[in-house]
């Protein structure tokens, strides 16, 4: 980065706590440190207790200073770390001194911001700091940290080179088309091509694992009125969360709960009653239940047993958009005998039909171990790492050029641009968007490469040195 101004936040919690840290982070902080000490220099990763005084040296609070010189620190600038207590109005004092001495706000997320911008972190990197501290379960907090330390960076670094490597082998035979398919086949180019594309679903499917426990999923609860969906979602919670009656209409909006299953989020939402009414308060609950409904990743239709599919019920099941996983829920089977009690499936749709109890919470194991089922979950295994929706489009927009590449057939000129479009979708994640950073990989690797595929001959030591002429010339 170019030089920055100092920046400066509280790094704890608002409220009060024992502790409250002071963070900044700039150019040049021991000036800063000597004069908000009264005078002393900290050494580097070493605590120095100290008075925090204001201009005109009276304490505004005493605690430890911790020093990190650039760029062994986490922005890769000098880092500063003031601890003192942590009430609300000393924090405050000593956050407007920091500032009295020319540093400014630190806007959101800019110590992360900055540690990207010096390479002290890669994008991936970077958005798992976010994904650690809102981590809400165990397993999604051991995969945001393993990402934070680059374990999906790694793979993508690796897809990465093995893409440049292949580009190399493709685009040194641009200049040579009448013997650029006995090179290509000489080099295995089509064997790299599948090990890629290989290599690339494995990641793939690891990405999508860690998306589900990121981003949880959505499981709306929709029936006919009075059909116990709120009694399933307080027995799913284990706590009274929505009103229960026998009074058609009581839930009149939509109300949410999150649960933990296997680690998995699970945004429990119970719907208002799907159905016409002339109340207002409940039109407006019935719209936001639709609204749930879009958005959801699977839908539990409850039915009672003793009804069936009602008309209610079919009206319903008919609004839900095509494309939404459902599950056929039969409710309330403490209230029926033996014989009543064999699953009957009534909607076509639906991938399962379960037969449980809310009110004595029969059947919920089963139900938790089915919508898991739904969306792919197959447990926490070694290695996950925590992934984005966005880290995902890009892995399947790089699959998808390498899907045309490999049906590029002896056209090579495209198979080079499908490469080249492929490394670009994989770098989006790592956020490294050079576009010529192919450029000087081929200067200092392509010459080995090409050395190691093939045995030395002259008239490839030609190749060799014309194509990095060219290359030479385009980069002027």
């Amino acid at each position: 980065m170019s030089e920055t101004v100092t920046i400066a936040a509280i790094a704890t919690a608002p409220g009060r706590g024992g502790v409250g840290v002071i963070r900044l982070s700039g150019q040049n902080l021991l000036p800063l440190a000597a004069t908000i000490t009264g005078g002393k220099t900290p050494k580097p990763r070493l605590a120095l207790y100290s008075d925090f005084l204001a201009a005109d040296g009276s304490p505004i609070d005493n605690g430890l200073l911790l020093y990190f010189a650039a760029p062994a620190s986490f922005t890769g600038e000098d880092v500063i770390e003031l601890q003192g207590h942590g009430g609300p109005v000393v924090m405050q004092m000593l956050l407007s001194r920091c500032l009295e001495l020319g540093a400014r706000m630190a806007e959101p997320g800019e110590f992360t911001k900055r540690a990207f911008l010096n390479n002290k972190l890669d994008l991936a990197q970077a958005e798992s700091v976010a994904d650690l501290i809102d981590a809400s379960s165990q397993s999604a907090a051991r995969m945001a940290l393993r990402s934070l330390k680059g374990a999906f960076s790694n793979h993508i670094h690796a897809l990465v080179d093995d893409v440049i490597t292949l580009r190399m082998l493709v685009e040194a035979t641009l200049d040579f088309p009448e013997e650029d398919i006995d090179f290509l086949e000489a080099a295995d180019a089509k064997g790299k091509l599948q090990h890629i594309r290989a290599q690339l679903d494995g990641v793939m499917a690891q990405a999508q694992q860690g998306a589900i426990l990121r981003e949880g999923m959505q499981v709306v609860l929709v029936g006919a009125p009075n059909v116990g969906k709120s009694s399933l979602l307080n027995a799913l919670a284990g706590d009274d969360i929505a009103i229960v009656t026998d009074i058609a209409g009581t839930t009149r909006d939509t109300v949410r709960e999150m649960i933990t299953v296997d680690g998995v989020p699970m945004h429990i939402i119970d719907t208002a009653g799907l159905r016409d009414t002339d109340d207002v308060v409940e039109k407006i609950g019935i719209e936001r239940s639709h609204k749930a409904v879009q958005q959801a990743d699977v839908a539990l239709i409850l039915i009672d047993p003793r009804e069936g599919v009602n008309a209610r019920t079919q009206e319903i099941i008919d609004g839900l958009p095509e494309q939404l996983p459902c599950l056929e829920i039969h409710n309330k089977s403490d209230l029926l005998d033996a014989t009543v009690l064999q699953t009957q499936q009534y909607i076509a749709r639906a991938s399962d039909v379960m037969t449980l109890s809310a009110k004595k919470g029969d059947g919920l194991n089963q139900l938790k171990q089915a919508l898991l089922k739904q969306v792919g979950w197959q447990g926490e295994a070694e290695g996950l790492f925590l992934a984005r929706t966005r880290h995902l489009h890009a892995l399947q927009a790089a699959a998808q050029e390498l899907a045309f590449a490999a049906d590029c057939g002896e056209m090579i000129d495209l198979l080079a641009e499908h490469l080249r479009l492929a490394q670009v979708c994989l770098n989006e994640i790592t956020g490294e968007f050079t576009a010529d950073d192919l450029l000087g990989v081929i200067f200092s690797r392509f010459f080995f490469v090409f050395l190691a595929a093939f045995p030395i001959q002259k008239k490839w030591r030609f190749v060799a040195t014309k194509r990095h002429k060219t290359l030479q010339l385009k980069q002027k």
